[in-house]
Protein backbone atom coordinates (compact mmCIF):
# COMPACT_ATOMS: atom_id res chain seq x y z
CA UNK A 1 0.00 0.00 0.00
CA UNK A 2 1.29 3.43 -0.89
CA UNK A 3 1.68 6.08 1.77
CA UNK A 4 -0.19 9.29 1.08
CA UNK A 5 1.61 12.53 1.75
CA UNK A 6 -0.70 14.94 3.51
CA UNK A 7 -0.77 18.47 2.09
CA UNK A 8 0.25 21.16 4.54
CA UNK A 9 -2.11 24.11 4.28
CA UNK A 10 0.68 26.52 5.16
CA UNK A 11 2.75 25.51 2.13
CA UNK A 12 2.89 28.03 -0.72
CA UNK A 13 1.78 25.34 -3.19
CA UNK A 14 -1.50 24.87 -1.29
CA UNK A 15 -2.03 28.62 -1.19
CA UNK A 16 -1.42 29.06 -4.91
CA UNK A 17 -3.58 26.06 -5.82
CA UNK A 18 -6.35 27.59 -3.72
CA UNK A 19 -6.03 30.90 -5.56
CA UNK A 20 -5.93 29.23 -8.98
CA UNK A 21 -9.68 28.63 -9.08
CA UNK A 22 -11.79 31.40 -10.67
CA UNK A 23 -14.75 30.79 -8.34
CA UNK A 24 -12.55 31.22 -5.27
CA UNK A 25 -11.17 34.48 -6.69
CA UNK A 26 -14.72 35.68 -7.29
CA UNK A 27 -15.62 34.81 -3.69
CA UNK A 28 -12.60 36.68 -2.35
CA UNK A 29 -13.60 39.64 -4.49
CA UNK A 30 -17.07 39.77 -2.93
CA UNK A 31 -15.62 39.39 0.55
CA UNK A 32 -13.21 42.28 -0.04
CA UNK A 33 -15.96 44.73 0.92
CA UNK A 34 -16.63 43.14 4.28
CA UNK A 35 -18.37 40.28 6.00
CA UNK A 36 -20.89 38.53 3.80
CA UNK A 37 -23.52 35.85 4.33
CA UNK A 38 -23.28 32.72 2.19
CA UNK A 39 -26.76 33.41 0.79
CA UNK A 40 -25.54 36.74 -0.65
CA UNK A 41 -22.58 34.99 -2.24
CA UNK A 42 -24.73 32.29 -3.86
CA UNK A 43 -27.26 34.82 -5.16
CA UNK A 44 -24.62 37.18 -6.50
CA UNK A 45 -22.50 34.53 -8.22
CA UNK A 46 -25.53 32.45 -9.25
CA UNK A 47 -23.80 29.34 -7.93
CA UNK A 48 -25.43 26.65 -5.77
CA UNK A 49 -24.81 26.79 -2.02
CA UNK A 50 -22.88 23.48 -1.69
CA UNK A 51 -20.36 24.62 -4.29
CA UNK A 52 -19.91 28.01 -2.61
CA UNK A 53 -19.51 26.37 0.80
CA UNK A 54 -16.93 23.91 -0.54
CA UNK A 55 -14.87 26.76 -2.03
CA UNK A 56 -15.17 28.82 1.15
CA UNK A 57 -13.93 25.86 3.20
CA UNK A 58 -10.86 25.65 0.96
CA UNK A 59 -10.24 29.40 1.36
CA UNK A 60 -10.57 29.01 5.12
CA UNK A 61 -8.07 26.10 5.21
CA UNK A 62 -5.63 28.28 3.27
CA UNK A 63 -5.97 31.02 5.89
CA UNK A 64 -7.56 33.49 3.47
CA UNK A 65 -10.99 33.84 5.10
CA UNK A 66 -12.54 33.63 8.56
CA UNK A 67 -16.07 32.43 9.33
CA UNK A 68 -18.71 33.29 11.91
CA UNK A 69 -21.95 31.41 12.54
CA UNK A 70 -25.22 33.25 13.18
CA UNK A 71 -27.84 30.58 13.86
CA UNK A 72 -27.93 28.41 10.75
CA UNK A 73 -26.24 31.09 8.62
CA UNK A 74 -22.50 31.41 8.00
CA UNK A 75 -20.80 34.74 7.43
CA UNK A 76 -17.35 35.03 5.90
CA UNK A 77 -14.76 37.80 5.70
CA UNK A 78 -11.14 38.21 4.66
CA UNK A 79 -8.74 36.89 7.27
CA UNK A 80 -6.12 38.99 8.99
CA UNK A 81 -3.24 36.62 8.26
CA UNK A 82 -0.05 36.54 10.27
CA UNK A 83 1.87 34.89 7.44
CA UNK A 84 3.70 37.59 5.39
CA UNK A 85 3.22 35.66 2.12
CA UNK A 86 -0.56 35.50 2.62
CA UNK A 87 -0.69 39.18 3.64
CA UNK A 88 1.26 40.18 0.54
CA UNK A 89 -0.90 38.07 -1.78
CA UNK A 90 -4.13 39.41 -0.33
CA UNK A 91 -2.88 42.96 -0.73
CA UNK A 92 -2.01 42.32 -4.37
CA UNK A 93 -5.35 40.64 -5.00
CA UNK A 94 -7.27 43.52 -3.44
CA UNK A 95 -5.41 45.98 -5.67
CA UNK A 96 -6.02 43.91 -8.82
CA UNK A 97 -9.68 43.34 -8.00
CA UNK A 98 -10.22 47.06 -7.51
CA UNK A 99 -9.08 47.69 -11.09
CA UNK A 100 -10.77 44.75 -12.84
CA UNK A 101 -14.07 45.59 -14.57
CA UNK A 102 -15.61 42.13 -14.10
CA UNK A 103 -14.75 42.04 -10.40
CA UNK A 104 -16.14 45.55 -9.91
CA UNK A 105 -19.34 44.50 -11.69
CA UNK A 106 -19.82 41.56 -9.36
CA UNK A 107 -19.30 43.75 -6.30
CA UNK A 108 -21.94 46.15 -7.63
CA UNK A 109 -24.35 43.24 -8.21
CA UNK A 110 -23.71 42.05 -4.62
CA UNK A 111 -24.82 45.43 -3.26
CA UNK A 112 -28.23 44.86 -4.89
CA UNK A 113 -28.73 41.35 -3.46
CA UNK A 114 -30.91 41.12 -0.38
CA UNK A 115 -29.66 38.69 2.22
CA UNK A 116 -32.14 36.02 3.33
CA UNK A 117 -31.07 36.63 6.94
CA UNK A 118 -32.19 40.27 6.67
CA UNK A 119 -35.53 39.25 5.14
CA UNK A 120 -36.06 36.67 7.88
CA UNK A 121 -35.60 39.23 10.68
CA UNK A 122 -38.23 41.64 9.28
Amino acid sequence: MYGMKRCQTSEPAFLFKTLSDPTRLRLLNLLAEGETCVCELTDTLRVVQPKVSRHLARLKRAGLVDARRDGKWMHYRWAQPGDPLVRHLLGGLREWMGKDDRMNGERQRRRKVCCRVSRRKK
